[in-house]
């Protein structure tokens, strides 16, 4: 059975993700749903698709009534562990938010800057993380974030 983990760098922790399903996996992708473990955000459960090349994660995340809060996407490296089967999903810390409304937000800029700052990442690997939230942010203003959508709104 295929595991999925998440590794996050501040703080710094890798955890197993046993309660996601595993809706559909391949090289290029992995499609979940999941339910949050603790009920104190406006959300409760949601469906997520880790983009593995792209590397960024695109969750749409619902509340109890299956509405919309909002979109949100993860920048992130991918591990993949053949001879485990598994995959681990390595937080890069740049997060974008897509509001209902359409507003986009970049957030958590300050950690990477701390990461960086810290050496909890190399100088490359916030490199990357910033490209790839510039690739994600031209797909959003582009008009193409709805391919990816799609994928997440199968689930």
């Amino acid at each position: 059975m295929t595991k999925l983990y998440r590794r996050r760098y501040i703080p710094d922790e890798k955890i197993l993700l046993k309660d996601d399903i595993i809706v559909e996996a391949s090289e290029e992708r992995v499609v979940t749903k999941w339910k949050v473990l603790s009920p104190v955000h406006p959300f409760t459960h949601g469906a997520s698709c880790y983009f593995i090349k792209d590397g960024f994660k695109v969750s749409k995340f619902l509340d109890d009534n299956d509405d919309l809060v909002y979109w949100y996407c993860d920048i992130i490296e991918t591990d993949r562990d053949t001879a485990e089967d598994s995959y681990t999903f390595n937080d890069l810390l740049i997060d974008v938010i897509i509001e209902k409304d359409g507003t986009v937000k970049v957030v958590d800029l300050d950690e990477i800057a701390e990461a960086l700052e810290k050496k909890i990442l190399d100088e490359a690997t916030v490199i990357k993380a910033v490209r790839r939230a510039g690739r994600l942010l031209d797909i959003i203003y582009g008009g193409r974030f709805d391919e990816y959508k799609k994928i997440v709104e199968r689930v």
